[in-house]
């Protein structure tokens, strides 16, 4: 037990900080210059995939984002939007959560303080860190995935946000999953937990003792919705994938079958440090998919570098296998992502096509949001496994 708290103690504190290598320079440096053709030429190659880039320096969002969470929403007249809530941070202040808005998924409208309406086009920041000096969410925040409720009172919906906390314990940087709701997406009031932090998910497993992080939470019936999150696999001293269940969204347990369904990858795999991360869709059976679970997570590798992979379950609760041995996307060899993707996030679209949206990381440490779509040659004879092997970065021409 000892060794294991040594290494998850080392990988809560290395991977914050895997996201900000950057010098103080660096907002001034690193936006691409127009002067030459060439110039012009090489950020368009370097930046292949990129839809969402650092806010302005004195925005909230101005140092580093991430985490995104995307919704889409197809009106009675048709038109779409989308929403897209997302961490970010200026300069030493904690990780916040946004919201930025778009009609089409690709091109988006931020805002570089916080909201001010419940207006469709308003956006920027919505939750920051709470200021309860007893709370499990003090030092920072990221969205990890937001259910969208019917009511039946109304035509409205509401929006039920679980989110990643971040506290300090014993001078160790910790996490718990939290929920908060809101009804329009931009005012936010947290929903307190069983755990005396505020926290939903306590972690009385020892396997859970470290930290428990990125709670995505699937709605699979009344009465039955899942939350699959990782935390520390103590066996092998990486993180791995668990799942817990609620009959209401609010009070969860976790099953002892179900404390890990997802581990560390073979020797030299992409994945051999630990499985994080996991966004999981249901798979429209309209779709050639039978209904069955999809998987997409951020895999880690020997020298701590992330990629992402897929895996597949027929039910959601066990026997989750990887459809593939390889990253369906892993790092670019000199762009804006060169040094890691992850937070991956999957949007299941019209004419059997899927939407991957992720978090890259550059070789300066610098962060954006990019965007990769399963290949327009995907047959659509082909099953719903078979299509979500090919993703390929978005390159404008789309």
């Amino acid at each position: 037990m000892e060794v294991a708290t040594t290494l998850a103690s080392k990988w809560l504190q290395m991977k914050p900080q895997s996201l900000n290598r950057r010098n103080r320079f660096l907002p001034h440096c690193c936006y691409p210059s127009s002067s030459t053709a060439t110039d012009e030429q090489n950020s368009s190659k370097s930046s292949i995939g990129l839809i969402f880039d650092l806010g302005p320096g004195n925005s909230w969002d101005g140092f580093e984002i991430g985490s995104p969470v995307v919704k889409r929403q197809i009106k009675r007249d048709g038109e779409e939007r989308w929403c897209m809530w997302y961490h970010g941070r200026s300069g030493g202040d904690a990780d916040s959560i946004g919201l930025a808005v778009s009609s089409d998924g690709v091109h988006w409208e931020r805002g570089t303080q916080g909201v001010r309406s419940n207006a469709d086009d308003d956006a920027g920041l919505v939750m920051s860190s709470s200021e309860d000096w007893w709370a499990f969410d003090t030092h920072g925040i990221r969205p990890s995935e937001v259910v969208v409720m019917p009511t039946t009172k109304s035509n409205a919906s509401v929006f039920w946000l679980y989110y990643t906390g971040y506290y300090l314990s014993m001078e160790s940087r910790k996490s718990l999953p939290g929920l908060a709701i809101s009804q329009d997406g931009r005012n936010w009031a947290r929903i307190e937990g069983g755990h005396h932090t505020g926290a939903l998910l306590d972690a009385p497993h020892q396997r859970d003792a470290m930290f428990i992080a990125s709670p995505h939470v699937v709605f699979h019936g009344p009465g039955d919705l899942r939350m699959y999150y990782h935390s520390l696999d103590v066996e092998t001293g990486h993180p791995a994938i668990g799942i817990a269940r609620s009959r209401d969204g609010m009070k969860w347990t976790v099953e002892e079958a179900g404390r890990k369904i997802l581990g560390s990858g073979e020797k030299g795999a992409f994945d051999e440090s630990g499985a994080i991360n996991p966004r999981v869709v249901r798979e429209d059976p309209r779709d050639g998919g039978g209904g069955g679970y999809l998987m997409a997570y951020e895999g880690v590798d020997s020298r701590g570098r992330s990629s992402i992979g897929m895996s597949g379950s027929r039910d959601g609760l066990r026997e989750w296998r990887r459809l593939v041995h390889h990253p369906i996307l892993e790092p670019s060899s000199n762009g804006w992502d060169s040094e890691g993707v992850g937070s991956p996030y999957l949007v299941q679209m019209d004419e059997h096509e899927w939407r991957l949206y992720y978090t890259g990381i550059g070789k300066d440490g610098r962060t954006g949001i990019g965007l990769a779509s399963s290949s327009s040659s995907s047959s659509s004879q082909s099953s719903g496994e078979e299509r979500v092997h090919n993703f390929q970065r978005w390159t404008g021409r789309d």
